[in-house]
C-alpha cells in the first residue's frame, strides 16, 4: 500500500476465487493516513495483482479489496467460530516485518475477549452507545493494545473502537494485520488484528498474546461490504459504564447510564440502573463487552440480553437492535 507520503506491509485472505480480499481496515487505509492508496498485492504462488478498495468497515476494523483481472485463485474456508475451544490449535499466517509467507502457530488462549483500540479511520456516528466514564485497565481503554500498523505509519486518534476478539499466543507482529488466523484444517478462525505490548513503544514485537476478528464476524461484514460497499452493525441506544465503577455495584457487568428514547434498549425494556451480564449468551463484564457484541450483530439483528434489576437476575429480547 503507498500514499502521496506514506507506504506500508500488510496481510489479507483470499475469500473468492475472482479476487475478493479481506483484510483489516487499518491496513489499507495506512493506519487512517490514506483515503485512496496505490495497492499492489503478491500472492503466495509470486503474481502480483493491482488491487481496488470495495469498501471498509471502520466500526470493526475490517475491509474488502479487489485484484483486477484475478482469476481461478483459491479462496479460503470458513470455520464456525462459534465452536472454537480454549487450547484449540491456532496459526497465523501473514507477512510479519515484510517476511512473506510466515506462518507462527499457537493454541486459542481467550474467546469473547474485548479490547478497546485507537483507531483514526473511526467515523463521528461511531460514538453513539461507547463506553462512558470506563477505568482504563488492561482490560478495558487503550491500554497496551495497538494495530500492528504497516511499515513506516503511526496511529494518532482519541477515538477508540471496541471489538470481540480471539486471544491467541500464537506470534503476531507489526505486518500480520489482516492476515488468516487458522485451525488444525487450514480453515479461517479469525482474521489478525492487533497485538498487545509490554510497553509503549510502536516498535515491540510479540509478546505471545495477540488478537483476531471471529471468522463469523468477518464473514457477515465481508459479505456486506461486497454486496452494499458497507457493513452495518447494531446500536443499543443507550450510555453504558463498567459496573465495577459504580458504588455499590456488587456484580461485574455493563452498568446503564442512561437509555435513549426510541433505541433498542429502551423498546426492549431496559431501564438506567440495570447491569447487563450477557449479550446473545456470551458473558458480559464491562462496557467494553457490550459495545463489542452489540457492534458484532447485523443492525436490525434480535439479540437476548441478561440484566440484573434490584438484584434479580432477568432475560428479555430487543428487537432491531
Amino acid at each position: 500500500m503507498a500514499g502521496s507520503d506514506q507506504g506500508g506491509s500488510g496481510s489479507g485472505v483470499i475469500i473468492s476465487d475472482d479476487g475478493y480480499v479481506l483484510t483489516n481496515t487499518h491496513v489499507v487505509t495506512l493506519g487512517g493516513a490514506v483515503a485512496d492508496p496505490t495497492i499492489r498485492v503478491t500472492t503466495s504462488d509470486g503474481r502480483i495483482f493491482s488491487a481496488t478498495v470495495v469498501g471498509t468497515d471502520p466500526i470493526y476494523d475490517l475491509a474488502v479489496i479487489k485484484l483486477e483481472d484475478a482469476t481461478d485463485l483459491t479462496p479460503i474456508d470458513f470455520a464456525d467460530s462459534s465452536k472454537l475451544n480454549v487450547g484449540d490449535t491456532a496459526v497465523a499466517l501473514g507477512a510479519p516485518l515484510g517476511l512473506s509467507n510466515s506462518v507462527t502457530t499457537g493454541i486459542v488462549s481467550a474467546l469473547n475477549r474485548s479490547i478497546q483500540i485507537a483507531s483514526s479511520a473511526l467515523p463521528d456516528s461511531s460514538s453513539e452507545d461507547a463506553p462512558q466514564n470506563e477505568q482504563e485497565t488492561p482490560e478495558e481503554g487503550e491500554g497496551p493494545f495497538q494495530f500492528d500498523l504497516p511499515g513506516n505509519t503511526s496511529q494518532q486518534s482519541s477515538e477508540s473502537i471496541s471489538i470481540a476478539v480471539i486471544q491467541t499466543d500464537a506470534a503476531i507482529n507489526h505486518g500480520n494485520s489482516g492476515g488468516a488466523l487458522v485451525n488444525a484444517k487450514g480453515e479461517l478462525i479469525g482474521i489478525n488484528v492487533a497485538i498487545a505490548s509490554s510497553g509503549s513503544s510502536e516498535e515491540s514485537g510479540s509478546i505471545g498474546i495477540g488478537f483476531a476478528i471471529p471468522a463469523n464476524i468477518a464473514q457477515r461484514v465481508s459479505e456486506e461490504i461486497i454486496a452494499d460497499g458497507a457493513a452495518s452493525h447494531g446500536l443499543l441506544g443507550a450510555s453504558v459504564r463498567d459496573a465495577a465503577s459504580v458504588e455499590n455495584a456488587d456484580v461485574s457487568g455493563a452498568y446503564i447510564a442512561e437509555v435513549t428514547g426510541g433505541g433498542a434498549a429502551a423498546a426492549g425494556g431496559l431501564k438506567a440502573d440495570d447491569v447487563v451480564t450477557a449479550f446473545n449468551g456470551v458473558p458480559i463484564t464491562s462496557a467494553s463487552d457490550l459495545t463489542a457484541q452489540v457492534r458484532a450483530a447485523a443492525a436490525g439483528s434480535d439479540a437476548k440480553v441478561t440484566y440484573i434489576r434490584g438484584g434479580k437476575e432477568y432475560e428479555l429480547s430487543l428487537i432491531h437492535i
